[in-house]
């Protein structure tokens, strides 16, 4: 079995400071040996993270469409930012990846977000994000494992961590696999552990961002030097 937090950020993305070694240091001393990179709009952090992990890295992306985020895994190429849902889906599945939908009732969400959580798109979805830790209530997460049961959707947990405290407070213990087909099948086995962090850790983000707009970083995707 393999212990896998299926959602954490780097300091490529643009509200996150966290260097990748770090990462890699707390993922060891917590038992995480498994890990899904979804930094924002960017696979930059997840490609270098896999080279030096010792531990499984699943390159992913948190795409912003018009209608809120998509999550895409098992990604070679970068997606886009601004697309709609349906282009965002196509451009993940034309690379063999997997469609998950984060934290679907975890956010403020724009006026047309319904769109993520319609029957038309969760028809093209894999995967349902039922265990967000930074999801600030109780009843978003028990919505979002409606949502999953509803239509027969895969549930996945991630700790959504923007910060070095975050890794593993929501993860799945799940068998170990190969490729996205042997991680479906793996994740359906799975079991989900863990719960909500505290609302302040929204504030680590927030400074991240001033600090990388400060230092003229606006794409957010660069790293600290301390990431080299």
């Amino acid at each position: 079995m393999i212990k896998a937090d299926l959602h954490v950020h780097t300091c490529y993305s643009l509200d996150c400071l966290t260097p990748l070694e770090q990462i890699i240091e707390r993922c060891l001393e917590l038992g995480i040996n498994c890990i899904a990179v979804a930094d924002h709009n960017t696979i930059d952090g997840a490609l270098k993270l896999k080279e030096i992990a010792p531990f499984q890295v699943i390159v992913a992306e948190e795409v912003l469409t018009p209608a809120g985020e998509i999550m895409g895994l098992f990604l070679s190429e970068e997606v886009p930012r601004g697309l709609s849902p349906d282009d965002t889906i196509s451009r993940i599945r034309s690379q063999g990846g997997l469609v998950a939908i984060p934290h679907p009732f975890g956010r403020p969400l724009p006026r047309n977000s319904h769109a993520l959580t319609s029957p038309e798109v969760l028809a093209k979805v894999d995967i349902i994000e039922t265990l967000n830790a930074r999801t600030p209530s109780s009843s978003g997460i028990a919505r979002a494992w409606r949502l999953a049961r509803e239509h027969g959707k895969a549930a996945s947990a991630g700790s959504d961590a923007h910060t070095i405290g975050e890794i593993g407070r929501a993860y799945v213990e799940m068998p170990e696999f190969e490729g996205p087909d042997g991680f479906l099948i793996a994740l359906a086995q799975g079991r989900i552990f863990g719960g909500r962090s505290n609302s302040l850790v929204h504030f680590a983000s927030i400074w991240a961002r001033i600090r990388k707009r400060v230092a003229g970083n606006s794409s957010g995707n660069l790293p600290s030097a301390s990431a080299h």
